[in-house]
């Protein structure tokens, strides 16, 4: 193959294997860490931002520099080597300093980011219990001794601190739109503070490998405006209203006379410590931490074989009938 060809097949490789990589890429995507919606997210993306221009300054000066040094000393013929520098100590002393201010320049704004993110929460912030589980979260309200799991919602404008627990293993909390990642440790207590600013639905990950489901252990927040998130809350600390008839009564019963109530917490119901609060579960967008539309089908499923959908889950299966499940899930769907 001649010069040309060969130019020609590197060229269109080039072409893919950039088109690949720009389509890995997206600016705002529902995990996007470039999208900023926190004063906290906003302080990391600005970190960000100063060690990529002094990362592409660098890059551009030392290309400069080596195309310099391959020009000015290429092999010339009859020539011979060039002249050598080993042991020039200005030489050595530049390139060991010049790293070491390249470090500090870095290292002052990255210091202050730091001490912003773990200053005291401000007052009248919103207090919120945060514990990791395998494989899903519980969120505890303090204020209004509420519990819920997997949805957490949080009012625009008013500032929210997070007590991260872990009563198992180490997780990550990390919704990348609202702050950084924070470990999730047991016999340790961690805070993560930030003010949510736009209303929407922001989605996150366990960022730290906590079993066999880890990668099912997503996690959405929704950050609603003021009188949005009142009503929320007025509806999620009422009980929950229990069915009279039909399916749904049918449910009840099944649920009330199964193992269903050892584990999980329905107020005036159950009292269970070891699954998800299901008060209000039919008011949710999904189950499974994220992993399932909040549909009769799906909690059906689910209820019959949670292994199947969630490998390593820790409910069991019940060993109830599909009819009996399918009354479970629409019991459970009407808990709004």
């Amino acid at each position: 193959m001649d010069f040309a060809g060969r130019a020609r097949r590197f060229l269109r490789l080039g072409l893919m294997g950039g088109a690949a990589f720009l389509a890995g890429c997206a600016w705002d995507g529902p995990q996007s860490t470039l999208v900023a919606r926190t004063d906290f997210a906003r302080d990391i993306l600005h970190l960000y931002g100063i060690i990529t221009w002094i990362s592409i300054g660098i890059a551009v000066v030392v290309t400069v520099a080596l195309l310099w040094v391959l020009l000015r000393f290429r092999e010339r013929p009859g020539a011979g080597l060039p002249p050598q520098i080993r042991g020039h100590a200005l030489l050595e002393i530049s390139w060991t300093i010049a790293p070491a201010i390249v470090l500090l320049i870095i290292a002052v704004p990255t210091i202050a980011v730091v001490f912003r993110t773990q200053a005291a929460p401000p007052r009248g912030a919103l207090e919120v219990i945060v514990r990791g589980r395998q494989w899903w979260w519980e969120f505890y309200y303090p204020a209004y001794q509420l519990t819920t799991a997997n949805e957490l919602h949080l009012p625009a404008g008013r500032p929210a601190t997070l007590i991260l627990e872990g009563p198992d293993v180490i997780h990550s909390f990390w919704v990348p739109q609202l702050g950084g990642k924070r470990d999730v440790v047991p016999g340790r207590v961690n805070r993560l503070s930030f003010t949510p600013e736009t209303p929407g639905e922001y989605l996150g990950q366990c960022a730290e490998f906590c079993g066999t489901s880890h990668a099912n252990m997503g996690v959405r927040v929704i950050v609603d405006a003021a009188d949005a998130f009142q009503r929320w809350l007025n509806a999620e600390r009422a009980p929950a209203i229990q069915p009279t008839a039909g399916p749904a009564a049918d449910g009840a019963a099944v649920f009330a006379s199964s193992a269903c109530v050892g584990c999980h917490t329905v107020r005036g119901v159950s009292g269970g410590l070891l699954g998800p609060d299901l008060t209000h579960f039919g008011a949710r967008r999904t189950l499974a931490a994220g992993m399932l539309p909040n549909t009769i089908d799906n909690v059906t499923a689910w209820i019959l074989d949670p292994q199947r959908l969630k490998p390593g889950a820790k409910m069991p299966a019940l060993g109830l009938s599909e009819a009996q499940a399918r009354a479970v899930a629409t019991y459970l769907a009407s808990l709004k």
